[in-house]
C-alpha cells in the first residue's frame, strides 16, 4: 500500500472491491467501524465464528454482527427454519402463526412484559418505549447514563461520545442535527452513581417521564445495588423504569438482565440476539402502559401512542427467532456463554500483565472489553478521564490488521456460541502480539 497515495485519497492499491464500496458508501462502511482506507474490507459469507472476504481472506469474528449472531453464523438451526418459511410467504404485516408463537414465548420469559408488539430493530423497540413512558406520564424529560447507546435515535445518541465534560445533568448531542431536540428533553448522569443519580431525578421528578439503562452499561456491570436502588428511586417518584436489553437479552440468560440481575423494570426493548441473525425488535412492558398504544384510544384518548411496522412481525424473523429461542433454552447454552467469556477475559488479563501494559478487561458472559486506565472504572467519565485512547485505536486496528474482525471504534468484544477454547487462544495469540507491537512502537517514539 502506498502511504501518499492513501493519504491522497486515491484508492488505485485498493482491490476492486474495496474500490466499489468506497465509491458508495461514506468512508466505505455502513457506519462506524472508522478503518483506514487500506483496511476497507467487503466480506462476502460467514460461518460459526468465522467471517471471509470477497478475496477469500478468512477472519475471527469478535464482533458477530453486533452480537446479533450469538448463535453463531448460518446456524444449521435457523437457516432451516428460515427456508422452510420462506415458501410459505415472508411479510404478511400482520399477526401471523409465527409471530404469535414467538410473542406468547417471550411474554413467558420476560417478568416485565404483559403485552408487546414487534418492529424492526432494537432502536426502534428503545424509541417506542421512550415514547410510551413520556404519554403515559404526561412528562417529557428522560434520563439516560452518560456514555450509553439507545440506538440511532436521537435520545439514543445523546452523550454517547461527549465531546466536552459537562456538568450533569446537561446532555451532549454527540451528533449534530439532535441539539434542539435533546437539550431541554434529556438528562444525563452517571452509571453507577446512585447518590448522582438520586439529586437528578429529585430536582426533575416533576418533570421526569422515565429513567432508561442498559443494566450491563456497554460491558461495565453494575456495582452491587445500583440497578435496584433504580427501581427504587423511580418508583418513590412515579418516574418509569426502561431496561434496554438490546445487548443483555439472551445474552446473559435465558431471561435477560432482569432474571440475571433481579430487577424488573416497566417497559423492556430487545433486538439483537432475539433474531439468530435476523432483523428483530420488540418493546413491552406493563399492561396498563402497553395499552395506551390500541388504536380505538385515537381521538378519545390523549395519552394515545401510534405504533405500526411494515416489517416487525414477519414471518423470516420470527421463524429465526424461534429457533434462536430454541437453542438459548438447552441446559447448556448459559454455562458455556458465561465460561468462554471469562476464558477469553482472564487470557487477555494475563496478556497485559505479561506486556507490562497497565489497563483491565471488563465485561459479563460472552462480552469483554479492553479499558487501558491504571486504576478500575465504573463509569464513561471515569474511563475517558483515564484511558490511553492512542494505545485502544491502535490495538483495536492491529487486531483487524492480524485477522480479526471487529469494529475499530470501540473495544468491545462479542463473543457466541460457536466460540470455542481453541479459537480464543488462536485470539489472544494474536492479541499479544499486537500488544507486543504497541509496546514496540511505543518505545520508538519514546526513543526518537
Amino acid at each position: 500500500m502506498d502511504p501518499e497515495a492513501i493519504a491522497n485519497g486515491s484508492t488505485a492499491t485498493l482491490g476492486q472491491a474495496a474500490q466499489r464500496s468506497l465509491a458508495v458508501f461514506p468512508a466505505g462502511s455502513n457506519g462506524e467501524f472508522n478503518l483506514p482506507k487500506e483496511l476497507t474490507t467487503v466480506l462476502s459469507r460467514g460461518k460459526d465464528c468465522y467471517v471471509w472476504d470477497v478475496n477469500g481472506k478468512r477472519y475471527l469474528d469478535f464482533s458477530m454482527g453486533w452480537g446479533t449472531n450469538l448463535v453463531g453464523h448460518a446456524r444449521e438451526e435457523v437457516v432451516a427454519a428460515v427456508t422452510e418459511q420462506a415458501a410459505n410467504g415472508s411479510n404478511f404485516a400482520y399477526v401471523n402463526e409465527k409471530s404469535l408463537q414467538l410473542a406468547e414465548e417471550i411474554k413467558r420469559l420476560s417478568p416485565a412484559v404483559e403485552y408487546l408488539r414487534f418492529c424492526s430493530s432494537g432502536t426502534e423497540a428503545i424509541m417506542y418505549c421512550e415514547r410510551l413512558a413520556r404519554a403515559f406520564t404526561g412528562r417529557s424529560k428522560v434520563l439516560k447514563f452518560e456514555g450509553a447507546y439507545h440506538g440511532a435515535n436521537e435520545i439514543g445518541v445523546t452523550s454517547l461520545f461527549p465531546k466536552g465534560l459537562l456538568d450533569y445533568p446537561t446532555p451532549d448531542p454527540s451528533s449534530a442535527g439532535i441539539e434542539h431536540s435533546v437539550k431541554d428533553h434529556v438528562l444525563v448522569a452517571p452509571y453507577n452513581d446512585l447518590g448522582m443519580t438520586t439529586k437528578i431525578v429529585e430536582q426533575h421528578k416533576d418533570d421526569l417521564a422515565v429513567v432508561i439503562v442498559e443494566p450491563l452499561h456497554r460491558c461495565t456491570p453494575p456495582m452491587d445495588g445500583f440497578l435496584q436502588g433504580l427501581r427504587e428511586l423511580t418508583k418513590k417518584h412515579g418516574v418509569l423504569l426502561i431496561f434496554d436489553e438490546v445487548v443483555t437479552g439472551f445474552r446473559l440468560a435465558y431471561g435477560g438482565a432482569q432474571e440475571y440481575y433481579g430487577v424488573i423494570p416497566d417497559l423492556v426493548g430487545y433486538g439483537k440476539a432475539l433474531g439468530g441473525g435476523y432483523p428483530i425488535g420488540v418493546f413491552g412492558g406493563r399492561a396498563d402502559i402497553m395499552s395506551i398504544v390500541n388504536e380505538d384510544l385515537l381521538g378519545k384518548d390523549k395519552r394515545y401512542v401510534w405504533t405500526a411496522s411494515s416489517l416487525g412481525c414477519n414471518t423470516i424473523s420470527a421463524s429465526a427467532a424461534l429457533a434462536a429461542l430454541q437453542i438459548y433454552h438447552r441446559t447448556d447454552t448459559y454455562k458455556h456463554l458465561h465460561h468462554i467469556g471469562r476464558y477469553v477475559r482472564n487470557k487477555m488479563k494475563g496478556c497485559l500483565e505479561k506486556n507490562d501494559i497497565p489497563g483491565h478487561v471488563i465485561g459479563d458472559g460472552p462480552l469483554a472489553q479492553v479499558l487501558f486506565t491504571e486504576k478500575l472504572v465504573y463509569n464513561y467519565r471515569e474511563q475517558k478521564l483515564q484511558e490511553n485512547a492512542a494505545r485502544r485505536r491502535a490495538m483495536m486496528v492491529g487486531l483487524f490488521k492480524r485477522g480479526v474482525f471487529l469494529n475499530p471504534m470501540g473495544t468491545k468484544l462479542y463473543l457466541s456460541l460457536k466460540h470455542t477454547e481453541e479459537v480464543c487462544d488462536q485470539f489472544v495469540e494474536i492479541f499479544n502480539q499486537t500488544l507486543q507491537e504497541i509496546k514496540q512502537n511505543e518505545k520508538s517514539t519514546t526513543t526518537n
